[in-house]
């Protein structure tokens, strides 16, 4: 008997070891045919089964990438915005079905009293999206001078409604702005000292933090965009002030230090079961939109899975995180030569050979 069981649990090994073999064939390829650079890290039950690091995180100074790396992670900086939230919420301090101006009572907006605080997490407030709305808009907003958060949302976030709150799917940047401000206003503190506090400094993440367009943050990656023909053909594109994107993207953090805060919060470690359930409900009339979140079920192969995905992309980098919530695996992709589109795909390459299918 127990021969038999020596030899199940050997085949077992075997078997895993074969699969996470085929996965980092699947980062090979990408680095070889595609030119991936970054990296990619998988981990079950909160254990790291694959990480590893490609290529050159500052191209002049052909500095590669290591477990000093720290990458910027843009859209990503959103599910710290709604864990906030969420914790506000598990204590009582905010009613998700409020109109955004009980907490906001200076928002200029027709959104600010029939926008909740929900439609902000599912970016349906309705809102038009003036920064966005136009290449010239985008640049004024982000690109061209560093804005005060006030002036900010007055100037870009405070436009008419162009449809009811609830009712579409319309991703922004401006709702987790929003977002960020009412987070201010509650704790009476700057959102970046919040995040400290709250999220940052329980966790231990020692790596990750909130940038600002003047701050020399030692080993922070650099992004390159290829050119559509040759993915070999690199540029540096614009640089943007990231202050601007404030609590909707710009943060950077590494790929243990966003592990620790998966597993905080599927873990409950930062609110209750209860606030998770909340925090992943997702909404199919919405494109499946939970908070933050995107969650729906997929297949890979033979294996059935429930998918939490978040991403995050700008200026060259890129950023890619799965959960699979039944199955407790979490992935996490981040790159300065890929987009999020080439993302998507890589990891269904690597799930799907880490499945063995």
């Amino acid at each position: 008997m127990k021969n038999i069981l020596a030899g199940l649990l050997l085949l077992m090994i075997n078997t895993a070891h074969s699969q996470l073999q085929k996965a980092e064939e699947v980062i090979n390829s990408s680095v070889k045919n595609d030119n991936f650079n970054g990296s990619v890290l998988l981990a079950k039950d909160g254990h790291i089964e694959l990480l590893t690091y490609k290529g050159l995180a500052n191209r002049p100074y052909a500095i590669p990438y290591s477990e000093e790396t720290r990458f910027h992670i843009f859209s990503l900086t959103k599910t710290f915005t709604a864990v906030l939230i969420m914790q506000l919420y598990e204590k009582g301090k905010i009613n998700l079905d409020a109109p955004f101006s009980t907490y906001y009572p200076e928002y200029k907006g027709e959104a600010g009293k029939k926008a909740t605080i929900r439609n902000l997490l599912t970016y349906s407030s309705g809102r038009m999206h003036k920064d966005i709305s136009s290449p010239e808009l985008i640049h004024q907003a982000y690109d061209n001078t560093i804005w005060n958060l006030d002036d900010f949302i007055t100037t870009f976030l405070s436009e008419k409604l162009i449809d009811k709150p609830g009712t579409k799917f319309s991703y922004n940047n401006g709702d987790y702005i929003i977002l960020g401000k009412i987070i201010e206003k509650i704790y009476g503190k700057p959102f970046e000292e919040v995040l400290k506090e709250q999220i940052l400094t329980p966790l231990n993440m020692h790596n990750t933090g909130f940038l600002h367009h003047d701050d020399i943050i030692k080993n922070l990656d650099e992004g390159y965009t290829a050119s559509d023909t040759d993915a070999f053909a690199l540029h540096m594109p614009t640089n943007t002030y990231i202050d601007n994107l404030y609590s909707a993207g710009a943060m950077y953090s590494t790929p243990k230090d966003l592990l620790a805060f998966d597993q905080a919060i599927f873990n409950h470690t930062l609110f209750k079961k209860a606030t998770l359930d909340t925090m992943l409900t997702s909404y199919k009339e919405l494109g499946d939109t939970a908070f933050s979140f995107w969650v729906y079920p997929k297949k890979f192969g033979s294996v059935n899975t429930v998918f939490a995905e978040r991403q995050g992309e700008g200026y060259g980098h890129s950023a890619n995180w799965v959960h699979l919530v039944d199955k407790h695996i979490s992935l996490f992709i981040l790159s300065n030569t890929k987009d999020i589109k080439y993302l998507n795909k890589m990891r269904e390459k690597i799930l799907t050979a880490y499945y063995g299918q």
